[in-house]
């Protein structure tokens, strides 16, 4: 009788029973493993949570931009005026007159003080709010704040006005300061007060505010250049005659003979005629 290869005994049954197991076993962890995701799931489930709130975040960042909520312009921040559009120098304005201790009680006032444009305060004024008091103040001004205002002072001396005299001024800064000194010391001393009107970027109405306390008292003296026989360099040395015009000047001179009148220098190109009450205080023919 033939034996057959498919009889196992029972160790070799056992063997194979094992083997099985072993492979069923490594099936079910590769399965296990291949199926769960990489890395801790929870944290991409929490992510996708979170999108829609950061979504929303991300809509209401607010923009670099100053919310315009009602303010008292009397404590205006560079940063805010800077947004609401207005220059440096009207800032300077305003702070130079809160130095002070002065407040701008409406919206006139503070384009007063600051000097910015009517277009500009037609837009930024609605945004204004004055303290009530401050309000009263200004429809029904008490008896004494009056009385204040009107009283006499004497002027000072425009030629021995300082630096901080001169910024008390509504619409005088740090800078406004600094070149009526500068054009003061270059004229060797006002002649006239007239000639505050020449000093660069200072408005003819803040001029007038400015002769109400200061005004030229002991002018300076003056040697007068006789005009027929000055040089170019000496009257180019004058403020309101360049080297061109002080060529022009003597060119003329030379081909047309002495100036007999002080008419005739409007015969010279580009002497400038609004200029010649100026020019006359420093020239004698």
């Amino acid at each position: 009788m033939r034996s057959s290869h498919f009889r196992f005994n029972k160790q070799e049954r056992s063997g194979i029973f094992f083997l099985l197991l072993l492979v069923v076993l490594v099936q079910g962890v590769y399965y296990v493993v291949q199926s769960k995701p990489f890395g801790d799931g929870t944290n991409f489930t929490e992510d996708a949570l979170a999108l829609p709130q950061l979504d929303s975040l991300k809509h209401s960042v607010p923009k670099d931009t100053l919310q315009l909520a009602q303010f008292n312009p009397n404590y205006m921040s560079d940063y805010r005026g800077y947004v609401l559009g207005l220059s440096t120098d009207e800032l300077d304005r305003l702070v130079a007159f809160r130095k002070q201790g002065r407040y701008v009680n409406s919206a006139e006032d503070f384009q007063e003080v600051t000097q910015i444009s009517d277009s500009l305060l037609e837009t930024i004024s609605p945004y204004f709010k004055f303290p009530v008091w401050r309000q009263r103040e200004t429809v029904r001004p008490s008896k004494p704040f009056a009385q204040k205002e009107k009283k006499v002072v004497a002027p000072k001396d425009l030629n021995l006005a300082t630096k901080e005299e001169l910024m008390r001024v509504n619409g005088i800064g740090d800078k406004l300061s600094d070149r009526i000194i500068n054009f003061r010391e270059r004229l060797g001393g006002f002649l006239v007060n007239e000639q505050l009107y020449d000093v660069y970027g200072l408005d003819p109405e803040v001029v007038k505010r400015a002769l109400v306390n200061f005004q030229v008292l002991k002018p300076p003296t003056v040697d007068k250049l006789n005009i027929n026989t000055a040089s170019v360099q000496q009257l180019s040395a004058l403020v309101y005659i360049n080297r061109d015009l002080a060529r022009e000047i003597v060119s003329y001179r030379e081909g047309n003979g002495v100036f007999s009148t002080w008419d005739e220098l409007a015969n010279v190109k580009t002497f400038p005629k609004e200029r010649i009450d100026r020019i006359k205080l420093y020239l004698t023919l």
